[in-house]
């Protein structure tokens, strides 16, 4: 049977993968997006098996606050893809390194 330390491990290594991804890619911004949605759903199993498991006494707090996770999530996706797209418009590029440019 899978029990809640499954699904904590697992919720671990994609954070694991996740803050990796951030720390050792400077430079690919999509690849920074892609690392904060994995951060962002190792969060949403960890509140799922609390939510699910015997701990969280089958309430459902955990999975609400797991859908209000995953709008933001998808919120953050678009405008972060629009304010890429503008970028690349604008610039030509989206390499992180030139993003200063923005600045003012």
């Amino acid at each position: 049977m899978v029990g809640l330390e499954h699904y904590l491990t697992v919720a671990a290594a994609l954070f694991v993968i996740g803050i990796f991804g951030l720390f050792l890619n400077r430079k690919n911004i999509i690849i920074i997006l892609m690392s904060i949605e994995m951060i962002l759903l190792s969060v949403n199993i960890n509140l799922v098996a609390f939510s699910s498991s015997t701990v969280g006494l089958g309430d459902l707090t955990g999975q609400i606050f797991t859908m209000l996770v995953l709008t933001v999530a998808a919120a953050e996706a678009a405008i972060g893809l629009a304010i890429l797209v503008s970028f690349f418009r604008n610039r030509g590029t989206i390499d992180v390194e030139d993003v200063n440019v923005m600045k003012g």
